[in-house]
């Protein structure tokens, strides 16, 4: 496993973080057992993980529950994320609602505390006042954001320092690179990416367009540009077979070997799964491969814009 820093902070993560979303049993994935979520956990830390992302907003705080349970005991061995609802800004919200998620987690800290999407109804400054208070406590070690876009990343950075940038990042979205991504290098923001295998699709076990399930099939690559996108997994499959590494590993190291990169959150339901995504943290892909991938999910870029909202296109768009 290879392990990097989180922005300035002097923070080392794992490349490969285990996003905690679906032991929240949220849709689209439907019901997780929390004895198996416990056991997935486990394995991920034996396989050298030890970055775990979750927040309150997933399952209503079910989610942290479980990933609070399964690291009782073994505290000290990770670097632990969550993250505080847009809905939960204001300072006297934001503070409640780190105290909830401290005691949900069963920690005296947090790691990295993020923003989860940006609040347009009033200055970051405030936000950042209230999370630079809660560092002098002790209640977190840094904070980060997650979904901002350029204007609202500016802003974060006017009243403070980022260690992060959560964002969709992958082989069929890449719309994060026109105007986030050098932001994010220029101030040494670590981009932590979200949904790297395209939710499934990157590993090939969809044949086509027509066999992704309806909610993941809302994504803007598959409703704007949807054979581009199969012929991104297609070339993949064939750099598979050619370097003999599993799909899955390859999408992730290709994300990995991007710019301002530290880790990328891969879903883990399983203890197989887990082990399955941790070897990708060790995979370091030659330059001629890394360089065709990027050519051909290229073809995906152009033909969508420069919204980097994979859900949402157009004035609809959460980002600013």
């Amino acid at each position: 496993m290879q392990y990097r820093e989180l922005g300035r902070s002097g923070i080392e993560v794992s490349v490969v973080c285990c996003g905690a979303m679906a032991m929240g049993s949220s849709a689209p994935f439907g019901q997780q057992d929390d004895e198996v979520s416990v056991q997935t956990v486990h394995a991920a830390l034996e396989a050298g993980v030890t970055f775990f992302d979750t927040a309150e907003g997933y399952g209503a705080g079910h989610s942290e529950e479980v990933l609070g349970r399964a690291l009782e005991g073994r505290r000290d061995e990770v670097v632990l994320a969550t993250k505080v609802s847009r809905s939960n800004l204001p300072a006297a919200s934001l503070v409640a609602s780190c105290e909830k998620s401290l005691r949900r987690l069963r920690t005296e800290y947090l790691d990295l505390y993020q923003v989860h999407w940006a609040h347009h109804g009033f200055a970051f400054s405030g936000i950042a006042a209230t999370l630079e208070r809660l560092k002098e406590q002790g209640k977190i070690r840094c904070w980060g954001v997650s979904n901002f876009g350029r204007e609202d990343l500016t802003g974060a950075l006017d009243g403070g320092h980022p260690e992060v940038n959560q964002l969709p990042y992958s082989l069929l979205w890449r719309a994060v690179e026109h105007e986030i991504v050098p932001i994010c290098v220029q101030n040494e923001v670590s981009i932590i990416c979200y949904s790297p295998l395209a939710q499934g699709i990157l590993t090939g076990k969809f044949a086509g367009p027509d066999d992704v399930p309806a909610e993941r099939a809302r994504a803007r690559y598959c409703t704007e540009a949807a054979e581009l996108s199969f012929a991104v997994v297609e070339e993949l499959r064939a750099v598979s077979e050619q370097i003999g590494e599993p799909m899955p590993d390859i999408a992730l190291a290709w994300v990995l070997g991007r710019p301002g990169v530290a880790s990328v959150i891969a879903g883990m339901r399983t203890p197989e799964q887990a082990r399955q995504n941790a070897r990708a943290g060790e995979l370091v892909l030659p330059q001629d491969v890394a360089e065709r991938l990027t050519d051909a999910s290229g073809r995906v870029k152009d033909a969508l814009d420069t919204n980097p909202d994979m859900w949402q296109a157009g004035a609809q768009s959460r980002y600013r």
